[in-house]
């Protein structure tokens, strides 16, 4: 079975907030293309990981269908924060940078 994936605008406004974060930082036009890559992957993994599989990420909260995706990029890497609405659709809730405080 697989699920339909969809971002809250939660999840849209952080995925903005996380590429302004990094092109903040930007010095060369290779870390202008590593920031359009980071948020690329967090997109792609939660989209192919949550579609197929996604009851199997860890627990985020005491309610079981908040649950966490570890999405690893370069040295760190992202936390998307999802709810299994139905047993057709996920919904991404957040997504974070690991280094960044907790979203609970």
């Amino acid at each position: 079975m697989s699920f339909i994936v969809e971002l809250s605008p939660t999840a849209e406004a952080d995925l903005e907030r996380l590429f302004d974060s990094l092109v903040d930082r930007c010095k060369t036009t290779e870390d202008l293309d590593r920031a359009r890559a980071a948020i690329d992957a967090i997109l792609a993994t939660a989209q192919h990981r949550l579609a197929i599989t996604p009851v199997s990420f860890r627990k985020a909260a005491q309610d079981p269908t908040h649950r966490e995706l570890i999405i690893p990029f370069g040295g760190t890497g992202y936390v998307a924060l999802y709810e299994i609405v139905s047993a057709s659709k996920v919904v991404l809730l957040m997504s974070r940078d690991q280094r960044e405080e907790d979203h609970h």
